[in-house]
């Protein structure tokens, strides 16, 4: 549809009209030159009772103050911190995982009869929860250990709030009871259970909140980053949080911004190690590229934020699965005012926004555009990252290579490759998700060689407010030397 119709185009669908863009000129325009006339529209009215005025739902002057307010949180200290944190969620993991693997060949232990199986993408799911509990909020929801009420309402919620994202019926606005004389009983039972599960959420965020409000200190920001995050029981962003805020953090600003943090970086991460596994799977000389990366550097023990720049490799397969695969797949957007959008490659006409339009900004098409990323931009070559990218004659300036980023950005592609958003609403912890994703997948790969379960091989996929499998990633894992 995109080859036939160009970087920008309307699709109706009754009673409704969208406006569809994969162009990387268009798509800065509406992110990051002109942001202002532009919120979240239909995605904010979904989300807003599961997170409030969070970063993601906000209308952007409140999204910009709440970046303010938890921007400096995310400081080199704390990050390095972080690291420690993350690979100790990932070795309880491993731990689990060491149950099931075959051990490597010499190693004590028998490798006989049919090999057992385990769902990564479960798995991978499970750490990247703990991981938020602990560094957001500083709670061990040990679910890669066990399963709780707390972490059934977690799982819940975010299915609720992705089901929501691609449903156009309002469901959740009909009244949850009938009439009784009718005899009539819940109208949607989905609306109880979503309702319960926010409950059992909101309660275990209102205790940590409370907890950490009726301990706060009274530094000011420069000596909460000089911390010695290593001796802190609580180096939680929460912490840090009312710490720097004092009695202006109110508990229900740190409750939407929690919660929001506890859908969107849950996820998300889970998705990225999902399929960049996927992709290395199915590409077995690009996964004999990280290991030795990982032996060379790593030689055995756990990566730390020192390491990230040196495992380029491994960087490199992440952000190609992030291209391939983008979380999320699809951006939202609503006009506030009449607007004019610069012209989109493969079209002839300048198109005018009306105040009210809703836009959907395909993600997945922008990364996958032959026109932007070649002929092969549907393979996974990680190596393209290397290669600079001539622009084009409508507005975009192609691809430069920058050995400094971390991770190739929309700074670095023109708005071509949008890993963690772009402009004032770009994801405030992609540095964070990223050295997390970076530790979890070197972590697995380092301790173990993976392959598909046999009959497996096919995952499927799915796609909503992230992109999954359809089938689960199941997988048999052997102990490496």
């Amino acid at each position: 549809m995109i080859s036939r119709y160009g970087g920008i185009f309307k699709v109706c669908l009754l009673p409704k009209a969208f406006l569809i863009v994969s162009d990387p000129s268009v798509v800065k325009h509406i992110m990051a030159e002109n942001p202002t006339n532009y919120d979240k529209g239909i995605l904010a009215e979904i989300l807003e009772p599961i997170m409030g005025k969070g970063l993601i739902p906000a209308d952007l002057s409140t999204a910009r103050e709440r970046r303010r307010v938890i921007s400096p949180a995310f400081h080199a200290r704390w990050l390095a911190r972080m690291a420690r944190l993350i690979t100790g969620c990932g070795s309880e993991m491993l731990s689990s995982l060491d149950k099931i693997a075959s051990p490597a060949a010499g190693r004590e232990g028998s490798a006989s009869g049919k090999e057992k199986e385990v769902n990564l993408e479960a798995m991978y799911s499970s750490v990247a929860l703990d991981v938020i509990g602990q560094a957001v909020f500083n709670y061990d929801f040990a679910s890669v250990k066990r399963q709780s009420g707390v972490i059934d309402a977690v799982y819940g919620l975010m299915q609720e709030a992705e089901h929501r994202s691609f449903f156009l019926l309002p469901y959740w606005k009909i009244p949850i009871f009938g009439h009784r004389f009718l005899g009539l009983g819940p109208i949607s039972p989905k609306q109880s259970t979503f309702r319960g599960n926010l409950e059992v959420v909101n309660d275990a965020l209102n205790t940590l909140i409370t907890q950490a409000v009726e301990s706060k200190s009274e530094e000011d920001v420069e000596a909460l980053e000089r911390r010695d995050y290593d001796s802190l029981e609580d180096p939680s962003l929460l912490r840090f949080l009312v710490d720097m805020r004092g009695s202006d953090a109110t508990e229900k600003q740190l409750r939407d911004d929690l919660m929001t943090m506890l859908i969107a970086g849950h996820e998300t991460t889970a998705a990225l190690l999902t399929w960049t596994t996927v992709c290395l799977l199915r590409n077995p000389s690009e996964m004999a590229l990280v290991q030795q990366e990982l032996d060379a550097v790593l030689a055995g023990r756990d990566p730390t934020q020192e390491d990230i720049p040196k495992l380029e490799r491994t960087r490199l397969c992440l952000s190609e699965a992030l291209r391939l695969f983008p979380q999320p797949p699809i951006v939202i957007r609503r006009a506030l005012g009449d607007d004019v959008l610069p012209l989109a490659q493969g079209t002839d006409v300048q198109v005018k926004v009306k105040r009210g339009s809703d836009i959907f900004i395909l993600v997945w098409c922008l990364h996958r555009s032959a026109r932007l990323w070649g002929e092969d931009a549907d393979e996974f070559r990680p190596s393209r990252f290397l290669e600079n990218r001539p622009g084009n004659d409508f507005g975009w300036s192609g691809y430069s290579y920058n050995p400094k980023l971390t991770l190739p950005d929309e700074r670095a592609s023109d708005f071509a490759f949008l890993p963690f958003g772009a402009g004032p609403r770009k994801c405030v912890g992609d540095q964070f998700a990223f050295m997390e994703s970076v530790c979890l997948l070197a972590q697995v790969l380092q301790r173990y060689d993976v392959a598909f379960a046999p009959g497996r091989e096919d995952v499927g996929m799915e796609t909503g407010a992230t992109i999954h499998t359809e089938n689960g990633l199941w997988v048999t894992l052997k102990r490496r030397k």
